[in-house]
């Protein structure tokens, strides 16, 4: 190897590690940023419950905000998917302000929202920044998306392996190369520690007793396993159609939110507790010691995809959570499984549904878990991935790997049927 090689490979280590170094100092600290300031809201909501009644002109705020300052950005998580496949022009760094303080108003009055979908469109977009400032391609471009990703998702839930892996996963192993494998791990540290440095704290949780493997736990497993990805299913449809009513009945997009928000008040009022709204961490964090009733994850199933279809601003992921970890705690009544074990195995393999993204869930699993629980993690990931549809909550994400084989291959029998 020559001088002029061994040069260049320095050079483009050295851009690229600083390129990581930046997006995870910018991007963790945004985040860390945001999970003090969505506590404070939270806290604040829950000791004035009398601000939901102004989930109205917060829904008004984040739709004339958007529809006057933020059409460009407007399709959030979606436009990062878009710009990745079919790559056209930065994405506006406005995208930052506008979806955090879109999502702080949806917490503040009331929306059922989560936060991953801000700190990854965050993250994508402070990293987009630095395609023009270091004159990137469109395939460096590329990795530079999968990065801004990964610092979003590990700083926001403080799990670095699945961050990295969900930027690579939810954007098709097979379009990455192997230089882009390698960064989303070294941003996404980088972005976590960011956090920690900041001493933000992320919510823990534990799995504290896990059965042996035998047959019968492995058949519970995948019983369950099954109703995780119907659940997923049901939670990314139940998004989309609202979107779609919202979009239909009401053709002024601010209004969408506005109108939302005097129903979703009414309903918070008429049920007579908050405990569907916000992120519902308390919720997720007691499903894993005390069951839940058989109908708290519809109604947090309802209320996210009422919220969300109707323009109010924040993440599917921790709903998504809530979802697994409140359904997988009410079987535990009839299923023969620890509690928490079937709390942490919904906890992820509804997100993994939802997402397709059974790997990145498995890990994340493993991460806040432990590796003790990991086959039944595992399992759940991989059933819920399976069984629960070939839509999932990002509808600019392009799905392939063994599910799009599977039901293409279920689309052509049913074809061949008719």
């Amino acid at each position: 190897m020559n001088l002029e090689k061994i040069k260049k490979i320095i050079f483009l280590a050295a851009k690229w590690i600083s390129i990581c170094t930046l997006i995870g100092l910018f991007s963790g600290t945004a985040s860390a940023f945001f999970l003090v300031a969505l506590e404070w809201v939270t806290q604040t909501r829950e000791n004035n419950n009398w601000i939901i009644w102004l989930l109205p002109i917060g829904g008004l705020i984040i739709g004339l905000g958007y529809y006057y300052l933020g059409q460009e950005v407007v399709k959030g998580n979606n436009l990062l998917l878009e710009e990745y496949d079919n790559p056209k022009k930065t994405i506006p760094l406005k995208m930052v302000p506008l979806v955090l303080i879109g999502t702080l108003i949806t917490h503040l009055f009331g929306g059922s929202a989560g936060r991953e979908g801000t700190a990854v469109q965050m993250g994508g977009a402070i990293a987009d920044q630095f395609t023009s400032l270091f004159k990137l391609d469109n395939s460096e471009r590329k990795t530079v998306l999968i990065l801004g990703i990964s610092a979003g998702f590990a700083s926001i839930f403080g799990t670095p392996l699945a961050g990295a892996l969900f930027a690579l996963e939810v954007l098709y192993f097979s379009k990455i190369n192997f230089k882009s494998i390698v960064l989303s791990f070294i941003v996404a540290y980088a972005a976590y520690f960011t956090v920690e440095l900041w001493q933000v704290e992320h919510t823990l949780y534990s799995i504290p007793v896990v059965p042996e493997i035998t047959f019968i736990n492995l058949l519970w497993t995948i019983f369950v396993s099954l109703l995780f990805g119907f659940a997923a299913m049901l939670f990314s449809r139940s998004t989309h159609l609202w979107q779609t009513l919202f979009s239909k009945t009401i053709p002024f997009p601010p209004l969408r939110p506005f109108i939302g928000g005097i129903i979703l008040a009414a309903s918070i009022y008429f049920i007579g507790t908050t405990k569907y709204i916000g992120l519902g961490i308390p919720m997720i964090v007691d499903a894993f010691s005390t069951p839940n009733a058989s109908y708290d994850f519809l109604i947090k199933i309802l209320f996210t995809g009422f919220t969300l279809g109707a323009g109010f601003k924040g993440g599917e992921v921790t709903p998504l959570f809530f979802v697994g970890a409140t359904l997988g705690s009410a079987l535990s009544v009839v299923v023969p499984l620890p509690i928490a074990l079937l709390a942490g195995m919904g906890f992820v393999a509804v997100f993994s549904g939802a997402t397709h993204t059974p790997i990145a869930c498995t890990v994340m699993g493993l991460e806040l878990f432990g590796i003790e629980s990991g086959v039944f993690i595992g399992i759940a990931c991989l059933i819920a991935y399976f069984s629960s549809g070939s839509v999932g909550i990002y509808q600019a994400q392009i799905v392939k790997g063994p599910k799009y084989r599977l039901y293409q291959k279920i689309k052509n029998k049913d074809i061949d049927l008719l």
